[in-house]
């Protein structure tokens, strides 16, 4: 192809692209002379080169329709949705001329007159009136007013532009365009970007040159690791010093390559405007869609392999989401209904969002098709979680539409959607409510060229796990903290309290003998996928590795369990483990069985055994805290501690620390070594001064009450001696006295022995407030998130009542409470909030959400206040 031709397609593809997303702004902002001055420069830039490289059928289009925006910008014709849909046709007229000129080198044979009439006829003023009826009237054409300092005539008051009916007024399609189309020009699928202003910052290099280079430096890296597992087997060598500058260059050129092969993820949604502008014309719906996080970028690569899932799910939120503007107002809604796209950054991933706050999915449709289609039976279905059943969804052929449109109803969409997010290491989650809407969640790798791995071994053969899935490593034993158990013939962790699913690797792959002891010694890869987590049992760990991903051989595409292939440093050829498919090809770890043990190893009884850190401070009675608390033991040099007031700090990790003594009455020593106990939570640290570690210890907490007094919960016998059990709630507000937001003092009431669900996505908050509960009689089970704890309650658990963080990610506390009162097991448990903010207005906004107290956090006998007045009022009520 002639290069001046392959310029000019680059160029033109640009600009239809930006087009696309301008002529939809331009629709709700008519009187933005800046956006219809863009418009305008665009497509007379289209016209002028189709007329200089010869394309005459190019140039009559792009010409007809440069003559209606002309018309527009001099004020001569009113911006109207009959004038943008007609503008909008002849922008894909050229997009299909352009795609024939593409593989052809020549124009299509054919004319675009009956086009080029009608935008001629618009521009003339000649557009066609609809036809007169009973309870129509004649409109008066406007007059034009006079045009302002940029040459733009605004529309007046009272003027209304004359329409047919293929016209009708375009519902409020408000497309937020990516940042990068708003401030400078926007990027194609080969990351080029248009405007000549830039051309001396900037280059256009083919694809094929950066995919060319970027695999010379996966083989480059293969190299070095290479020649550093050499370096590694000899103890004393000339080559380490040149070896260790070329691993360090190699990873400066290996981060500059990835660079150039990311983009904003932007450019994969500036079509999605056009599309809802579109679908909201068809279906008769108004449509508000949203985007933010535009600029978030990813490899060149995932976002060629999203962009088709994401067009389908926009589509399916438009159609099966959003409902009809008279079926919004009935049910309460503003006739106008959200598609919500957001993207940002988490750990190594992109993580997209998808919402819409339509009528959500359809359970009793799910249930009934997926009978149907013979997926489950009713009694199945009777005994699965609703969350569990909204999965039918991702089946092959899966769909609940009435009919065939051709927007929807094929069955084939959802399946594909998962499909292809799984090919590239992605997962997709999502959470419904019936009325309130739809949220689904993307969760992709940031490159698929270049991984971090752990290297792990089964039955002799190595394999890598890609660490963006891999949360620990555990040892268990029989004797140890952590150890392998069997519930209803399932293998589990026990980790923390918690209860993890197993999988065995070499059941899996079907590699030996796969027969799980509870005596013996494991190696565990905790692993997170999704809002999963689970264990995968290995026989050995190795070490981490940045890998380069091959292609799986043809003859190995069908074995889910692995995504890929590598060479490691040794020259040893390994599989990649895709976590997805190993789990789907164990299938023996789902089911409400499994589930409800994972779930009852997160209740912590008055009776259960606690990790406690035993030290002394002042005296010789020994002294307690629950070690969750503790994030480090620490013996910090007196001379480096420093007064600030009447306070006492030390510089701890680049910052000031303070320092709290358990007891106030004893001076600070000048010289020697401190021991601190180190609290942390977020950005907030406390040290906590003592005498010295005794040990640590898991006994029964059962602690007297009738002994506290300020700074301690109370006294209880422990590794059988009388010991103190401390408050760290009192001296952490010492340090901070932000940290709670208020001051608490007080006595502790007793209650009985209930069932409490503590929400917080913080583990500092959750380690905190699980003793205290404890300790005033209650069996709490704490959970991360609203959407754990939904879970919980479509497994069928029971509480007695609810305390809530307000300020999660995610789902907050005020979505969670309004999706309990709209029905469910536990639609009328008390609910407690909690917050750091409890000013009045916010307070009537928990009360108006749903909460049945809000309690400052942390007030602790005010919450231990509010769930005894509240339980005895829903005993009375249950009475």
């Amino acid at each position: 192809m002639d290069d001046l031709l392959r310029e000019f397609l680059t160029e033109t593809s640009e600009n239809l692209a930006t087009l696309d997303v301008e002529l939809v702004k331009l629709e709700q902002n008519p009187n933005d002379p800046a956006l219809l001055g863009n418009i305008f420069r665009l497509v007379h830039t289209i016209k002028g080169t189709c007329g200089f490289l010869g394309l005459p059928r190019l140039e009559h289009v792009a010409h007809a329709g440069e003559n209606v925006l002309g018309k527009f910008r001099d004020g001569e014709l009113l911006v109207t949705p009959l004038a943008v849909s007609l503008i909008l046709r002849s922008i894909d007229t050229i997009k299909m001329i352009l795609s024939y000129l593409e593989q052809n080198e020549k124009e299509p044979e054919g004319e675009d007159q009956a086009l080029i009439d009608e935008l001629n006829a618009m521009a003339a003023g000649q557009a066609s009136a609809p036809p007169p009826s009973i309870e129509s009237k004649p409109t008066a054409a406007p007059i034009g007013p006079v045009p302002d300092e940029f040459g733009f005539v605004p529309v007046m008051a009272g003027q209304q532009p004359v329409v047919t009916p293929a016209a009708a007024p375009a519902p409020a399609v408000v497309a937020a365009a990516p940042k990068p189309a708003e401030t400078k020009p926007v990027a194609d699928d080969h990351g080029i970007k248009a405007g000549a202003s830039v051309a001396d910052q900037s280059i256009r290099v083919s694809v094929d040159v950066l995919e060319s280079l970027m695999t010379m430096v996966s083989e480059l890296v293969l190299t070095r690791n290479q020649l550093l597992q050499i370096l590694r087997g000899q103890k004393e060598s000339t080559f380490t010093s040149p070896l260790q500058r070329l691993s360090q260059v190699t990873s400066e050129l290996q981060d500059g390559v990835m660079k150039t092969r990311m983009q904003p993820i932007g450019n994969a949604w500036s079509k999605l405007p056009r599309i809802i502008r579109d679908l909201s014309l068809e279906l008769g719906k108004k449509i508000d869609l949203q985007m933010i996080g535009a600029e978030t970028e990813l490899d060149r690569q995932v976002l060629e392999l999203i962009k088709d899932p994401l067009t389908h799910m926009v589509r399916n939120s438009a159609d099966h989401g959003i409902e009809l503007p008279a079926d919004r107002i009935k049910s309460g809604k503003q006739e106008t209904g959200i598609v919500l796209l957001n993207a940002y950054h988490e750990g190594g991933h992109i993580i997209i969002e998808i919402s819409d706050d339509g009528r959500g999915l359809a359970m009793d449709k799910i249930r009934a098709k997926a009978i149907e289609k013979n997926l489950a039976t009713e009694s199945e279905l009777a005994a699965m979680p609703e969350q569990q059943i909204m999965q039918f969804i991702f089946k092959p052929g899966f769909s609940t539409a009435a009919a065939v449109t051709s927007v929807s109803g094929r069955g084939v969409g959802m399946d594909v959607v998962k499909t292809n997010i799984e090919k590239i290491g992605g997962t997709i989650d999502f959470r419904s409510a019936v009325g309130k809407g739809s949220r689904f969640f993307i969760k992709i790798p940031l490159t698929l060229a270049i991984v971090s791995s752990l290297i792990v071994a089964c039955k002799g053969e190595r394999f890598a796990i890609p660490q963006i899935n891999v949360v620990e490593l555990v040892q268990a034993s029989a004797n140890s903290e952590h150890r392998v158990e069997s519930i209803n013939g399932t293998p589990v962790l026990r980790l923390r309290n918690r209860l993890l699913p197993l999988v065995s690797m070499r059941r899996a792959l079907k590699i030996g003998d796969d027969e799980i002891s509870t005596d013996r010694t494991y190696f565990i890869v905790v692993i997170q996928t999704g809002q999963n987590t689970f264990g995968i049992i290995v026989d050995h760990v190795y070490d981490t590795e940045e890998i380069v991903v091959k292609p799986v051989s043809p003859i190995l595409r069908d074995i889910k369990v692995f995504s890929g292939n590598t060479i490691l440093g040794d020259g040893g050829v390994v599989m990649i483990l895709d976590v997805n498919g190993l789990v789907t090809h164990a299938g023996d770890m789902r089911g409400s069985e499994m589930a409800r043990a994972a779930s009852a190893a997160h209740v912590n009884r008055a009776d259960e055994k606690q990790s406690l850190l035993l030290f002394r401070a002042g005296d010789d009675s020994p002294k307690a805290v629950p070690l969750a608390l503790i994030a480090r033991l620490e013996k910090v040099d007196c001379a480096k501690i420093e007064h600030s007031g009447e306070s006492c700090v030390i510089q701890y990790r680049g910052k000031l620390m303070p320092l709290v003594s358990v007891r106030p009455d004893i001076p600070v020593m000048k010289e020697g070594l401190q021991s601190v106990l180190v609290f942390a939570d977020r950005d907030k640290h406390m040290g906590l001064m003592v005498e010295d570690i005794i040990d640590i210890v898991e006994e029964k907490l059962q602690v007297d009450l009738s002994s506290r007094r300020p700074g301690y919960l109370g006294t209880s016998i422990i590794a059988g001696h009388a010991t103190d059990v401390l408050d760290a709630a009192y001296f952490l507000s010492q340090a901070f006295q932000d940290w709670f937001d208020v001051e608490t003092d007080g006595t502790f009431g007793e209650d009985k022995l209930r069932r409490i669900l503590l929400v917080d996505d913080s583990p500092f908050f959750r380690n905190l407030l699980t003793p205290l509960l404890t300790v005033a009689g209650y069996a709490v089970t704490t959970v991360e998130n609203p959407n754990e704890a939904l879970k919980l309650q479509d497994e069928g658990l029971d509480f007695d009542a609810i305390v809530s963080d307000i300020e999660m990610p995610g789902m907050n506390g005020f979505d969670f409470v309004a999706a309990l009162r709209k029905g469910g097991r536990w639609s009328t448990l008390p609910v407690v909030a909690m917050s750091s903010h409890a000013t009045e207005r916010d307070v009537d906004r928990g009360r108006k959400a749903g909460f049945t107290d809000y309690v400052a956090k942390f007030n602790r006998e005010g919450l231990l206040e509010s769930l005894h007045q509240n339980l005895d009022i829903a005993k009375g009520g249950r009475a």
